[in-house]
């Protein structure tokens, strides 16, 4: 068994190497862009019955993608926060161009 990783540090690369495919990539980010749209949605509208769209889109497609493409389990079972944070961190990574879709 692998030992538990204690560090975001340590973790991201991990988090990355789950995230191999082009597909798994365009998911997680179509995913988090949709949590922020129903959160400016909220916001302007003052409509809170649709928080629950979050983790519909912040998990369901994102793990959606890890079942049918990436054939692995999504981080968030064993890391709940430190995959949070690494999902935002890829999304604003692959929006500025510092990570590629395309591995």
């Amino acid at each position: 068994m692998r030992e538990r990783i204690k560090t975001f540090k340590e973790f991201y690369p991990y988090y990355l190497s789950q995230h191999n495919k082009k597909l798994t990539r365009i998911f997680h980010f179509a995913g988090t862009l949709l949590v922020f749209a129903v959160i400016i949605y909220v916001l302007q509208s003052g409509k809170e019955r649709f928080l629950w769209y979050i983790p519909i889109f912040g998990w369901g497609i994102s793990a959606f993608s890890h079942y049918v493409f990436e054939k692995n389990n999504p981080t968030s079972f064993t890391y709940p926060l430190f995959t949070l944070i690494a999902d935002f961190k890829m999304f604003f990574e692959l929006l500025t161009k510092k990570l590629k879709f395309e591995k």
